[in-house]
C-alpha cells in the first residue's frame, strides 16, 4: 500500500479545485445578485410610496428607471450563477463585473441626480457616471453574449 507523504496530503487533484473555485464564483454571483434585488425592491418601494409624493414626476420617473435597470441587472447576474459549468470561465466573470459595476454606477448615480432636490445636495456633477455605468452593462451583454457563441462552439 503507498501512502502519500504529508507534503501532497492538502493537495487537491486539479478538477476538484475547479470546482471549488465555480462553487465560490456562484456563490458570490448568488450574493451579489440578490443582494442587488433586494435593494432595488427597497429602492421601488420608497419611490412607489414615500417618493411618489414628495417628488416630481420626471425625477420619479428617473428613480424608477434606476430601479428597473438595477432590478433587470440583479437577475442576470443570478442568471449567471445559473449557467452550466461550460458557460463558466473569464468572460462570465467578466459580465459579472460588468454588470455589478455598471449597474453602481448607472443606478445610484440616478438615485443621487434624481433626489437631490429633496437632499438639497448638488450631484450634478454625477452626470457623466450615468452614460459610463450604461456603457459597462452593456459591455456585459456583449461578454455574454461572446461567451455563449464560444460555449456552442466547443459542442
Amino acid at each position: 500500500m503507498i501512502r502519500k507523504s504529508k507534503a501532497f496530503r492538502g493537495l487537491k487533484p486539479k478538477r476538484q479545485c475547479a470546482n471549488n473555485q465555480i462553487k465560490i464564483m456562484e456563490r458570490t454571483f448568488v450574493w451579489t445578485g440578490s443582494l442587488l434585488a433586494g435593494i432595488a425592491v427597497i429602492f421601488g418601494a420608497l419611490g412607489a410610496h414615500w417618493l411618489r409624493e414628495n417628488m416630481s414626476i420626471t425625477s420619479l420617473q428617473s428613480f424608477e428607471t434606476g430601479v428597473r435597470y438595477q432590478l433587470f441587472h440583479a437577475l442576470a447576474i443570478l442568471y449567471l450563477a445559473a449557467l452550466p459549468k461550460r458557460f463558466k470561465g473569464k468572460l462570465c466573470v467578466a459580465s459579472y463585473y460588468l454588470f455589478t459595476f455598471g449597474s453602481l454606477l448607472f443606478s445610484f448615480s440616478i438615485y443621487l441626480l434624481s433626489t437631490s432636490d429633496l437632499t438639497g445636495i448638488n450631484f450634478s456633477y454625477l452626470g457623466p457616471v450615468t452614460p459610463i455605468g450604461g456603457l459597462l452593462m452593456i459591455s456585459g451583454w456583449l461578454m455574454l453574449f461572446i461567451n455563449s457563441i464560444r460555449s456552442f462552439k466547443e459542442v
